[in-house]
């Protein structure tokens, strides 16, 4: 990661591949979240009150601002992460068209809307609307600082909240960068504030109790933290966190395309990709020429700063022990290394690692790497590779490459994800329509899409009496009544269905 320096009031980002400091942020402790936080329920009223029509206009401008900034914030992302600037200019490129996909869906999606009553409430008018929650924290993640948290952020906002954002210390500032963007475009109010800080500053935004949501992003056991600070005040929560995703590999498939994806999947960004390929596993017909191509695209991959690089460094320098662990666990075990090797660890770089033959139980298969390794399995059919990638206490994404149309589609559902891409890597991801999140280890609730929209608003009933009929909830209640209410029901509902 790119801190390596702090105090009681500031801490430095670092360039995780040179070193340098890139910028000094302030560490703004729980007294600094509270008037954030109450600034933003200012933010939250006004901004509410605009209504769809000026909110949609005012986040299309901050999208417009953004994409004129495009370079600027990919520079930005590539001295904080050490990743290619042209990863960085595609992930600020997702992050724009998410942007614009909630600000013009989310009139349509959570607006107002009749709902039939059915024949018992015949006489009331019905309408759904969603209303926003208020202020939303969102605490997002180092490895795609503008893409994940703009997931949570565009949408929130979108639907009618104001935000806090708590960038990762390794990151702060995209975080700083992307709310002076937004105040730019939108001065009357801070919708959108970022409070910078280490762990302790996200601690305070989890348990403050006016906040009405988190959003978070990043490994399972800090969830479950953020989880019992957001208990103490019943504060609802949504978390992705990791993932150990397979691509599957069928033997009809298009093998190039396939041994090209999953590379792509498994080495970019180094490897630190929630939703990376990290397990491969392939049909016994198509293994060895499988696994051939892999390996020669592998060896030509190399990791550094410059512009010819493929990937970056590690970004956050304990990960690298956990690399060599689990390169070294798999190797003990009779894993065998068919592209580079525990000396692929270089510090701050970890060269392209493809082991084969690695045992079932070795942490290489069970545990999260967050690096440029993989694992290649030899399965005898799809049944099996179904069955191995979905042994796993993790559940985000995953990758299925098929000439079989009917058979891919077949093990996507039954691959225990919330994502699936057929013949494609990650492809959901660009798809702003499509809900993003997990299950399991990986964690729950959804951003992006509709289901994104609705994760940070709450469903509104109103039913309205259109003309007085039979009443059947007051102590003047006849038998009569109640028996031609008893007939209804019978014939509506008290016949056999036959298949």
């Amino acid at each position: 990661m790119s801190v390596a320096t702090e105090n009681t009031e500031t801490f430095a980002s670092l360039n995780p591949a040179t070193g340098e400091v890139v910028a000094e942020h302030p560490v703004q402790d729980g007294a600094a979240v509270a008037a954030a936080v109450e600034r933003a329920r200012e933010a939250a009223a006004w901004w509410r009150a605009l209504g769809w029509k000026e909110r949609r206009l005012r986040l299309l401008n901050v999208k417009g601002s953004l994409t004129r900034n495009l370079n600027r914030m990919a520079e930005l992302i590539h001295q904080e992460t050490g990743k290619p600037v042209q990863d960085a200019q595609l992930e600020t490129i997702m992050a724009i068209t998410h942007l614009d996909w909630a600000a013009r869906n989310a009139q349509k999606i959570l607006g107002p809307r009749n709902v039939y009553p059915g024949l018992m409430a015949i006489n009331q008018r019905c309408v759904l609307e969603y209303q926003p929650l208020g202020v939303v924290g969102v605490i997002g993640p180092w490895n795609y600082p503008i893409f994940t948290p703009m997931g949570s952020i565009a949408y929130a906002l979108a639907a009618g909240n104001a935000v806090v954002f708590k960038p990762s210390e390794y990151t702060p500032g995209v975080g700083v960068l992307l709310a002076e963007l937004f105040a730019a475009v939108i001065p009357e109010h801070p919708v959108l504030q970022t409070v910078t800080g280490l762990g302790g500053t996200g601690a305070a935004i989890a348990s403050s109790p006016h906040v009405d949501k988190i959003a978070f992003t990043g490994s399972a056991r800090t969830a479950k933290r953020v989880m019992a600070a957001c208990a103490e005040n019943l504060t609802p929560m949504v978390a992705e966190c990791g993932g150990k995703d397979a691509c599957i590999v069928d033997a009809g498939a298009d093998l190039d395309a396939a041994a090209d994806a999953a590379l792509w999947g498994a080495m970019s960004n180094a490897g630190q990709t929630c939703i990376g390929v990290e397990r491969i596993y392939v049909v016994d017909e198509a293994y060895d020429r499988f696994l051939g191509r892999l390996t020669e695209k592998a060896r030509d991959l190399r990791p550094g700063f410059d512009r010819e690089a493929a990937y970056g460094p590690i970004t956050m320098p304990s990960q690298l022990d956990i690399i060599e662990r689990h390169i070294k666990d798999a190797l003990d075990k009779g894993g065998k290394a068919v592209v580079g090797g525990a000396e692929s660890v270089r510090k701050p770089y970890v060269e392209p690692v493809v082991l084969t033959d690695v045992p079932d139980d070795s942490s290489a298969v069970c545990e999260e790497t967050f690096g440029p390794t993989i694992t290649v399995h030899r399965v005898k059919d799809m049944d099996e590779a179904v069955e191995k990638a979905n042994r796993t206490s993790y559940g985000l994404a995953g990758t299925i490459f098929s000439g079989d149309r009917a058979r891919a589609m077949d093990a996507a559902r039954r691959m225990r994800s919330g994502m699936t891409s057929i013949n494609a890597f990650a492809a959901f991801a660009q798809v702003a329509a499509l809900p993003f999140g997990g299950v399991g280890e990986s964690g729950f609730g959804r951003i992006h899409g509709a289901d994104g929209l609705r994760e940070f608003a709450r469903p509104k009933a109103i039913t309205r009496q259109r003309f007085a009929t039979m009443n059947l909830t007051t102590f003047a209640r006849t038998e009569k009544e109640m028996a031609r209410v008893l007939g209804m029901i019978n014939m509506i509902h008290g016949r056999r269905y036959k298949r």
